[in-house]
């Protein structure tokens, strides 16, 4: 991966702001992804979750938490689909070495480390998600290529 793609997570505009349902995107390869999870963020904080606000409202007096909540929902759900809606399989980064480098592999330091979580309900994943939610939206998380890979394994690579 590019260090533009290494670098890339889902970062939101400040909470309670005009913006704060947005996620940044800067130019380049990983503005498809963000701007696809993008789309189920605005559809959850528009038609699914509860409040009393209306209309734009509901997109833009929304709490840090509850941008994590409406990422974690967007993530499951695209995972959830990518696995034909019987499985979503999440990855992390740990500190254990998973993979170790052979033939023409170089390692990065980061891809050998993934760990694959797998789920077979939606609402389980879901919460996971959340619960990790700052291995996806943290500074220095590579949360894009996690979620790129979690969509790969989730999908399968027959599929």
């Amino acid at each position: 991966f590019s260090s533009e793609w290494a670098k890339a997570y889902f970062r939101f505009r400040e909470p309670y702001s005009d913006l704060a349902y947005a996620l940044e995107a800067e130019k380049g390869g990983t503005r498809a992804i963000l701007m696809a999870v993008q789309a189920h963020i605005i559809k959850y904080l528009l038609f699914v979750r509860n409040t009393e606000y209306t209309h734009l409202e509901r997109l833009c007096r929304i709490s840090r938490q509850e941008q994590g909540e409406a990422l974690a929902v967007a993530l499951a759900d695209t995972l959830w689909a990518a696995g034909g809606g019987a499985r979503a399989v999440i990855c992390l980064v740990t500190t254990d070495i998973h993979v170790m480098p052979s033939g023409d592999y170089k390692a990065d330091n980061f891809t050998e480390r993934i760990q694959l979580f797998e789920f077979s309900e939606k609402a389980a994943a879901q919460e996971f998600i959340f619960d990790h939610i700052n291995c996806f939206k943290g500074e220095g998380s590579h949360g894009v290529i996690l979620f790129l890979y979690s969509l790969l394994f989730s999908r399968t690579l027959e599929r």
